[in-house]
C-alpha cells in the first residue's frame, strides 16, 4: 500500500511501519490517524505478513497529536445546537480511539521499537502494541496534562495494565519525563538497547524468530493474552478451551511434529 505519512514495507514476514513526518517530530496528524489505522488493517488481511514492527523516522519516535490538528477540530465539529457539536466531538475521540486499537485488533504481533521521546499520543500509540523496546536515549512522558487536557485515546485505559496503578498515575499527574531505564524498570519496555542501530537489529531479530513460529499459533496466543487481559480467569479458560477445540488440530501442528522428529526447521504456511 502507499502512504503519506508512513512507510510500510515486507521483507521476509515482517512488516514494517515508519511513522514518516520527521520533519514535523512525527506529530500525528488527520491523516496519519487514518494511516495508521489502514497500515495495520493491511497487515492483519496479508498473510505474508507474520509479524509487525512499529518505527519512527527522524530524531525522536513520535511527538504525539499534532497540535495544528486540534485547532482545526472546532470547524470541523461545529454546529448550531450545542449538542450535536459535542456529539460531533465525541465522535472524533472515538475515531481515534479505534486507530490505535487497530494494533489490538490485528491478529499478527506487533513490536514497537522506540527510540528519543515518545510523547502524548505517541504514548496512546505503544501502549497498544504486544511489546515494547527502545533505545538508551528514549524516553516517554504523557504530556496532555501540560495543555490542560486528560489524556483521552487510550493511555489512561491501558497503561495501568503494564506497569501498575501508581506510576501511571504519577506520569499522568505530573506529566515527567520517563527515561528508558526507568521504563524497563516499571515494565513499559522489555529491553533497552544502547543505541538506534542495535534496537533495530534487536528488534528484528525478535521478530523474525516469531515469524518463524506457527503463524496459527501466534495469532491464537495474541487473542488469548489480550482476551485475559480484560476478563475473568474462568472466562479465559472457557475462551481457550473453545478455541483450540476448533483450531487445534491444524497442518502448523502436523509439520511442527513432524519437524521436530527430523531435527529440521519447520516450513508453515502464511
Amino acid at each position: 500500500m502507499q502512504f503519506v505519512t508512513l512507510a510500510v514495507t515486507l521483507q521476509d514476514h515482517i512488516a514494517t511501519v515508519r511513522l514518516n513526518r520527521p520533519e514535523k517530530a512525527n506529530a500525528m496528524n488527520a491523516l496519519m490517524w487514518q494511516e495508521i489505522r489502514q497500515a495495520f488493517q493491511w497487515v492483519d488481511a496479508t498473510p505474508e505478513a507474520r509479524v509487525a514492527v512499529l518505527q519512527g523516522e527522524g530524531k525522536l519516535f513520535c511527538s504525539g497529536i499534532d497540535l495544528q490538528m486540534m485547532m482545526g477540530l472546532g470547524p470541523q465539529i461545529r454546529n448550531d445546537c450545542d449538542g450535536r457539536t459535542r456529539e460531533a466531538l465525541r465522535r472524533v475521540i472515538l475515531d481515534m480511539q479505534d486507530t490505535l486499537t487497530s494494533l489490538e485488533r490485528c491478529r499478527k504481533p506487533v513490536l514497537a521499537a522506540i527510540h528519543g521521546a515518545c510523547i502524548g499520543g505517541g504514548i496512546d500509540l505503544v501502549t497498544c502494541a504486544d511489546m515494547r523496546y527502545c533505545s538508551a536515549d528514549a524516553s516517554f512522558s504523557i504530556k496532555e496534562i501540560d495543555i490542560g487536557m486528560t489524556a483521552d485515546v487510550g493511555t489512561l485505559q491501558r497503561l495501568p495494565k503494564l506497569v501498575g496503578e501508581g506510576i501511571t498515575r504519577e506520569l499522568a499527574y505530573t506529566g515527567r519525563r520517563c527515561d528508558a531505564e526507568e521504563a524497563r524498570q516499571i515494565g513499559l519496555v522489555n529491553r533497552v538497547f544502547e543505541s538506534r542501530e542495535a534496537l533495530y537489529a534487536g528488534v528484528h531479530e525478535i521478530a523474525a524468530s516469531i515469524a518463524a513460529k506457527s503463524p496459527l499459533s501466534i495469532r491464537g496466543s495474541k487473542e488469548m493474552i489480550t482476551y485475559a487481559r480484560d476478563h475473568s480467569v474462568a472466562d479465559s479458560l472457557n475462551y481457550i478451551a473453545t478455541w483450540n477445540a476448533a483450531m487445534l488440530m491444524s497442518d502448523d501442528l502436523s509439520e511442527a511434529m513432524a519437524a521436530g522428529m527430523a531435527k529440521r526447521a519447520p516450513q508453515f504456511k502464511d
